[in-house]
């Protein structure tokens, strides 16, 4: 009976040992597995396979989800998907959760690379300061850096020279609106004399009355001037005409 006890014992005993082994291996085994997946997924991306080899990065992020080295070779893979913005979440993991400075400065270049692509220069070249902070040397980032400066200055000319020419072509509408409403304004009051002509075909318009008084009064200074000419003419003949 004691034997038995004895026996019992030792296999609860063996069982303990064989579970603290079990843990004590298990974060080694899921760090082997991470860097398995990383290695598979860098031969896809190698071959241009980005899809599958997003699939690896993602499976090394299901073993070790701070694994810095994991999130940035993974938003590498979706950036050549064209998947800015998921890219930029990973970028931001790698830099959050990564120890190695060259790495970190190779994740705020890609976050750079994503802002220019889309455009958005102003976050580009925020993102390029860090990585230059953190890594100095690096001549490609400062190319990147001053390249989205001068693309954020074109961009900000272009931006005022939209703005302007919108202002001009406002102008112009403007201008041009009011000069239909003056044209119809022209119209109306046409129409309303030539209906009040019809109206009293007798009465004389204002303006043709106008006209009128205008052509009597110059032909009246047209025969005051011949008239004051014919007798200057006599004037200068009784000159001539003095006996010697």
């Amino acid at each position: 009976m004691q034997y038995r006890i004895m026996k019992n014992n030792f296999r609860r005993f063996r069982g303990y040992i064989l579970l603290f082994l079990l843990l004590l291996s298990s974060p080694a085994f899921s760090q082997k597995q991470v860097r398995e997946n990383i290695r598979n997924g860098n031969k896809e991306y190698k071959q241009e396979k980005y899809t599958e080899a997003e699939i690896n990065y993602r499976k090394a992020l299901e073993e070790n989800a701070r694994s810095a080295n994991a999130a940035y070779n993974l938003g590498n893979a979706l950036y050549k998907q064209e998947k800015g913005q998921e890219a930029l979440e990973q970028y931001r993991a790698a830099i959050d959760n990564g120890t190695d400075k060259k790495k970190t400065a190779l994740a705020w270049h890609n976050t750079g690379n994503v802002f220019m692509s889309a455009k958005d220069y102003a976050k580009s070249i925020e993102a390029y300061k860090q990585a230059l902070r953190i890594n100095p040397q690096d001549d490609e980032t400062r190319y990147n850096l001053a390249l989205a400066q001068k693309l954020l200055q074109d961009q900000q000319n272009q931006d005022q020279n939209q703005d302007q020419q919108n202002q001009d072509q406002q102008k112009e509408q403007q201008q041009d609106q009011q000069k239909d409403q003056q044209q119809q304004q022209d119209q109306q009051q046409q129409q309303q004399d030539q209906q009040q002509q019809q109206q009293n075909p007798n009465e004389m318009s204002k303006q043709n009355a106008d006209q009128i008084l205008d052509a009597l009064l110059q032909d009246e200074k047209n025969t005051q001037e011949k008239v004051k000419e014919q007798q200057m003419k006599q004037l200068q003949r009784k000159r001539t005409d003095k006996n010697w």
